[in-house]
């Protein structure tokens, strides 16, 4: 196993370069350069704060759901769990947060199958605490309606199919009778289990709640750089871009969204009246605020408490939480 981790970061990075690449030769270079330049770098820590509220608000939502499933360790641990696995924030869908499913089971014994489902559940508020960002953006403005309805009716769909407990152990239970799925069937329906009580109504609103808030404080970072550089878009615009774009790079399933999340910011903020080489340079400096602020937390965090969690890093099989 060795350094499995670092390769795959590694491999990430190099992925996230040619993405950077690739956008600063369709910006031109002196533009870019003449963009960075006049950009006022002081707000940076702004910006970052931002972001750190996005992580603030979710890291509570996470704490919120190990608390309704009766899932307890240290306030400590749980919180070296949550931000360790931000080094898993460039797998695709971010599927490798799974991480903190096998850190629980080290930590407290808590099984893969229980707790899983809180990614999965979280991914979906993420999801729907966008789109209702989303919403207001484009009725405010007639910006894209039918997509955000279409996004807003198949999540609010997906949403009521899973809380629906009946057809949910059925659907289990007929993909259980395959020879192959057999073995399965127990975890999937104690992973079920944790699902239902997630989705009931009031953990399903308190999350959603913190999932528009933390979502918002990353939309803010972003019109905080616009704004700086005195592009067209307004809060509302900005808002709407953002969230648009970080759903499209979740949807796409490429690692971290590289490459979609990235060309839906630019082509949107040009279509807002950004030039080019400022479309690209906000894109710049709102995904290293977010993304890559987040890598590196996740490997500074891990590397600093891994004493503390019973586990070493190198043995874990992140190409199994990650697929």
């Amino acid at each position: 196993m060795g350094s499995n981790w670092r390769k795959k970061l590694l491999l990430s990075l190099a992925f996230g370069a040619l993405v950077f690449i690739a956008l600063t030769v369709y910006a031109d270079i002196d533009g870019l350069v003449a963009a960075f330049a006049e950009f006022n770098w002081w707000f940076a820590p702004v910006i970052l704060c931002c972001t750190l509220l996005n992580y603030v608000f979710r890291y509570w939502k996470w704490e919120f759901y190990t608390v309704t499933l009766d899932i307890q360790p240290t306030r400590k641990d749980n919180l070296i769990i949550f931000f360790s696995a931000f080094i898993m924030a460039v797998t695709p869908g971010k599927l490798g947060e799974v991480l903190k499913s096998y850190l629980l089971k080290q930590v407290n014994g808590t099984p893969i199958s229980r707790s899983a489902p809180i990614v999965v559940a979280e991914r979906l508020t993420d999801f729907i605490g966008l789109v209702l960002l989303l919403v207001v953006g484009a009725y405010v403005f007639d910006i894209s309606r039918g997509i955000v309805i279409a996004f807003a009716v198949f999540f609010a769909l997906l949403t009521i199919l899973l809380a629906w407990r009946r057809g949910s152990i059925a659907v289990i239970e007929l993909f259980g009778r395959l020879p192959f799925l057999r073995r399965f069937l127990d975890n999937a329906r104690s992973a079920y289990d944790s699902m239902y009580i997630m989705l009931r109504p009031r953990p399903l609103l308190v999350s959603i709640i913190l999932s528009v808030i933390a979502w918002f404080f990353e939309c803010f970072g972003y019109y905080i750089v616009l704004s700086v550089f005195e592009t067209p878009p307004t809060m509302l615009k900005a808002t709407f871009i953002y969230a648009f774009s970080t759903i499209v790079g979740a949807v796409s399933m490429l690692p971290g969204g590289l490459g979609t999340t990235e060309g839906s910011l630019t082509g949107l903020v040009q279509l807002a009246g950004a030039s080019k080489e400022v479309a690209v340079a906000s894109t710049f400096i709102i995904r290293s605020a977010t993304l890559w602020f987040a890598v590196i937390i996740g490997v500074v965090v891990t590397l600093a408490f891994q004493h503390r969690l019973p586990v070493n890093l190198d043995e874990i099989p992140l190409e199994d939480l990650a697929s």
